[in-house]
């Protein structure tokens, strides 16, 4: 399902799936319609527009700098 892993007004790097070659860009997960998940759309960031989030995939979740990031070891 589209909302895998998504959050609530979640912010992510994404990329629309009707053209591959459009660079990525920033897409906020709305709950204007509804706090289901299925009520939920994804606006890009500095548009009105509301977007099923079947529509994009997401690459990565864009956390805040203020909190701390956990980086994982890499195997040597």
């Amino acid at each position: 399902m589209a909302y895998t892993g998504l959050e609530p007004d979640g912010i992510y790097w994404a990329r629309r799936k009707a053209s591959k070659s459009e660079p990525l860009t920033v897409v906020q997960v709305s709950t204007l319609f509804g706090d289901e998940h299925e009520y939920w759309t994804l606006v890009q960031l500095g548009s009105d527009q509301h977007h099923m989030p079947g529509d994009f995939e997401i690459v990565e979740k864009i956390t805040d700098p203020s909190q701390p990031r956990v980086l994982r070891q890499a195997a040597e």
